[in-house]
C-alpha cells in the first residue's frame, strides 16, 4: 500500500532553505532580529509568565509573609502556592481549546492581559485570604500560556525544527528565575511610592510591563501561516507545503477542531509517558523557582536581601545556557529520548549532592547541576509529545495532557520543601531524585516502544487497519496511521 501524504509544489528539501523565512517573522523569540515580526510579543509573554511565577519567591524573602501576617513556621505559603495550581489545573485543558477555537493571536494576547492586571492587584492584597484569592483567579488566567505558545510554534515548524523553537521561549523559565533575582533586587532599590512598598513594587511593577506588553501583541501576533501579514503568497505556500509535507493521511493543514482527535492526541502512549516524564520535571523545576531564593537564605544568612536575590541569578543562568545547548544538540542530531535520559542523570547527581552534604559551597554547587536536566526538558519533553502527532486537533490534545500533568508536577512542588523539613530538605531532595531517574528510565522505555512501532509500520504489517476507510476516517487516525512514524 503506498503512502497517503500530501505533496508539496516543490521538493520538500528545496523548502528547508527557506526555513530562513519562518525563522526570521514567525518564531515567536526569534522574531525579534525582524522588526516586522509579531514573535517579540511572545518571547516577552513566557518571561513575563514565568517571572510571575518566580516572583512570588522573591516577594518572600522580601518581607511578604510578615506584611500579611503569615506564620513562616506554619503551612501558609505552600497553601498560597497551592491555590495557583489548583486553578491552573482546572483551567488548563479549556484554555488550550480556546487556542484552537478562538486562534493564538487573539487568546494570547487576553490572557497574558488577564496576568498582568492579576499581577498588580497582588500588590494590593492585606492579608492571607486576599492574597489566595487573588492567586488562584491568577492561575486561571495563566493556564495556557505554555500550551498555547507550543501549539502556536507548532504550526510554524516542522517535528526536527520545533526542539530547539520551544527552547527558545522554554529558555524563559530559568530567564525568570534569573531576570526575576535581578529585577526584584532593582525594583527593592526604588523609593517607595502611593504607599506601594518592599515586596508589593515587585508585583505592580511586573503587572504593569506585562499589560503593555499584551496591548501591543494585540496587534501584532497572527494565527497561522495564512493570516501571516509579512509573508507574501509565494512565501505562505512554501510555509505551508514545508508543514503539509509531513502530515500522512492529511489534505489540510489546520483541520476543523474534532473531539475524537482531540482524545486520541491525549490518549497516546507518547503523550501519555512525556507526561509523566513533565510531571516529575515540573516538581523539580518549580520547585527551583518557588525556594531556591529560601535555600540561599538558608545557605548564606549573613547576606542582606539584595545579596540573596543576586545569588539566585547564577544557577538560572546555567540552566538557561543548558536549554539552549540541549535542545540544539537535540535538533541537530534528531535524537529525543537519549538527550532526555542522558541529561537527567545530571540532575540526579544534583539532588545525591544535596542529599549527601551538608557543606554550604557543595549544596550551592549542587543547584547548578540540578537545573541541567529539569530545565532542558520543559523544551525537549513538550516537543516530543508534539511532533508525535498528525494533525492541529490531536497537538493541541497531546499539549494539553503534557502540561496538565506537568501542572500537576507544579501542584506537587508547593508541598516538597515543608518549613518542618529545613534546612536540609531530605524529602523534597529525595523526590527530586527519585523523578530524575523515573525520567531516564521511561524516556528509554519510550524510545524501544516507538522503534517497535515503526518497524512494523515499514514493514506493512499495520497496513490492514485502513482498509476500506473514508478520508475523512483517516484523517482522524492521526498518528495511528499505519504508516505514521514515530520520532524518538
Amino acid at each position: 500500500m503506498s503512502q497517503q501524504i500530501a505533496t508539496p509544489p516543490r521538493d520538500v528539501e528545496s523548502l528547508e532553505e527557506k526555513n530562513s523565512i519562518t525563522d526570521a517573522t514567525a518564531l515567536p523569540t526569534l522574531g525579534a532580529a525582524q522588526t516586522k515580526s509579531d514573535g517579540l510579543t511572545d518571547f516577552h509573554y513566557d518571561e513575563e509568565a514565568e517571572t510571575h511565577r518566580a516572583n512570588i519567591g522573591n516577594a518572600r524573602i522580601a518581607g511578604l509573609e510578615k506584611d500579611l501576617g503569615m506564620n513562616p513556621k506554619s503551612y501558609q505559603y505552600n497553601i498560597l502556592l497551592t491555590s495557583f495550581y489548583i486553578a491552573y489545573v482546572v483551567a488548563e485543558i479549556p484554555s488550550t481549546m480556546m487556542t484552537k477555537f478562538v486562534g493564538p493571536g487573539r487568546w494570547i494576547p487576553f490572557i497574558t492581559f488577564l496576568f498582568g492586571l492579576l499581577s498588580i492587584c497582588n500588590a494590593f492584597v492585606t492579608n492571607f485570604n486576599e492574597a489566595v484569592g487573588v492567586r488562584f483567579v491568577l492561575g486561571i488566567a495563566e493556564a495556557g500560556m505554555l500550551p498555547s505558545i507550543a501549539f502556536y510554534l507548532a504550526r510554524w515548524y516542522r517535528k526536527d525544527e520545533l526542539a530547539f523553537r520551544c527552547a527558545m521561549y522554554i529558555v524563559m523559565s530559568p530567564g525568570a528565575g534569573a531576570f526575576g533575582g535581578l529585577l526584584a533586587s532593582g525594583i527593592l532599590r526604588i523609593g517607595d511610592f502611593a504607599g506601594i512598598e518592599r515586596w508589593e513594587k515587585i508585583f505592580f511593577i511586573e503587572g504593569l510591563i506585562t499589560v503593555a506588553i499584551s496591548i501591543f501583541a494585540w496587534f501584532t501576533i497572527t494565527n497561522s501561516i495564512d493570516s501571516a501579514r509579512w509573508l507574501s503568497e509565494e512565501e505562505k505556500e512554501l510555509a505551508r507545503a514545508r508543514m503539509l509535507s509531513e502530515q500522512v493521511g492529511q489534505k489540510t493543514l489546520i483541520d476543523k477542531a474534532r473531539l475524537r482527535s482531540v482524545i486520541r492526541g491525549i490518549t497516546a502512549p507518547t503523550s501519555l509517558v512525556c507526561a509523566t516524564m513533565f510531571f516529575f520535571d515540573n516538581v523539580t523545576v518549580q520547585g527551583i523557582a518557588f525556594f531556591l531564593p529560601s535555600i540561599v537564605r538558608t545557605l548564606f544568612p549573613g547576606k542582606t536581601v539584595i545579596q540573596q536575590q543576586l545569588l539566585t541569578v547564577p544557577p538560572n543562568v546555567f540552566g538557561g545556557v543548558c536549554v539552549l545547548v540541549v535542545a540544539y544538540c537535540s535538533t541537530k542530531f534528531k535524537v529525543r529520548g537519549l538527550v532526555i535520559a542522558f541529561t537527567s542523570l545530571f540532575t540526579a547527581a544534583g539532588y545525591v549532592m544535596y542529599l549527601a552534604s551538608s557543606q554550604t559551597n557543595t549544596r550551592y554547587a549542587a543547584s547548578f547541576l540540578a537545573t541541567v536536566g529539569c530545565y532542558a526538558h520543559g523544551a525537549v519533553v513538550p516537543a516530543w509529545a508534539t511532533i508525535n502527532t498528525n494533525n492541529d486537533s490531536e497537538r493541541a490534545g497531546a499539549i494539553g495532557i503534557v502540561v496538565l500533568l506537568g501542572n500537576f508536577g507544579g501542584l506537587a512542588a508547593t508541598w516538597t520543601y515543608l518549613p518542618k523539613h529545613a534546612p536540609n530538605q531530605v524529602p523534597g531532595n529525595a523526590v527530586n531524585l527519585a523523578g530524575a531517574l523515573y525520567i531516564t528510565v521511561a524516556s528509554l522505555g519510550l524510545v524501544a516502544w516507538q522503534r517497535y512501532m515503526n518497524a512494523r509500520g515499514q514493514s506493512g504489517k499495520r497496513d490492514h487497519e485502513i482498509e476500506g476507510m473514508t478520508q475523512e476516517q483517516i484523517d482522524e487516525l492521526g498518528s495511528r496511521h499505519p504508516r505514521f512514524l514515530y520520532r524518538c
